[in-house]
């Protein structure tokens, strides 16, 4: 069997006890990163095996992974961060153990948006999720699309290019259109700030963020 497991996106303790017994139990522990992923195992004193699945490579191993799982292997797939799968590695495995009849078992957990989507103030009952823009090819397109959404829109954002991207928002959208940025989720220094696209922008000139970002736009009021 595959398990898809979600790991804390902040504090150590957002972790639900099946998932710990799971990777407790598995023969094998697929890790984003083995060297972020020990610190969440030896935390939790769980000695399972390690071994590296990450965008680089999951091309390659996900038909051999699924055959060796089909096997009999029992394998627990996590990311550095929140649920595999959601902006990260994760489809690829879960579609090549389908093809060969695997068991696959996604356990509930954590994921950054539903925090952040639920704390913007923002309608939360239908939304929109983005995820990450591309970087240069089709970004202004999906930028153009995204004007036009009448849900809440979530994307996730790097620091260092959030106040850029808020200001390409600001160019489809107008200056009043609402937003939130949410920070270092369930962690220390966790952060919301609201306001509109202009006013975001105004306040990450001046503060610089720090940590991972999930960003909620307001729809276009129809």
């Amino acid at each position: 069997m595959l398990f898809i497991v979600p790991t804390p996106v902040g504090n150590l303790e957002d972790i639900t006890l099946r998932a710990i017994r799971i990777l407790g139990e598995v023969d094998l522990i697929l890790a984003e990163d083995t060297r972020t992923s020990s610190v969440l195992l030896k935390h939790y004193d769980i000695h399972t095996p390690l071994r590296s699945h990450h965008k680089f490579n999951e091309h390659e191993t996900s038909d051999d992974l699924a055959r060796r799982i089909a096997a009999g292997m029992h394998v627990a797939l996590i990311s550095d961060a929140g649920t595999p799968g959601i902006s990260d590695p994760g489809f690829m495995l879960v579609r090549a153990c389908v093809k060969e009849g695997v068991e696959v078992q996604c356990l509930p957990g954590a994921t950054a948006f539903v925090p952040a989507l639920v704390d913007s103030g923002l309608p939360c009952d239908r939304f929109y999720f983005e995820g990450f823009l591309p970087q240069k090819k089709g970004r202004q397109t999906r930028l153009q699309r995204l004007a036009e959404q009448d849900q809440t829109m979530i994307l996730y954002e790097s620091p260092f290019r959030l106040v850029k991207t808020l200001e390409q928002l600001l160019e489809v959208m107008g200056p009043e259109r609402r937003a939130s940025v949410s920070r270092e989720i369930s962690k220390l220094h966790e952060e919301t700030v609201r306001g509109t696209l202009s006013e975001l922008i105004d306040h990450f000139r001046q503060t610089p963020p720090k940590g991972e970002i999930v960003l909620c736009v307001a729809g276009i009021e129809k």
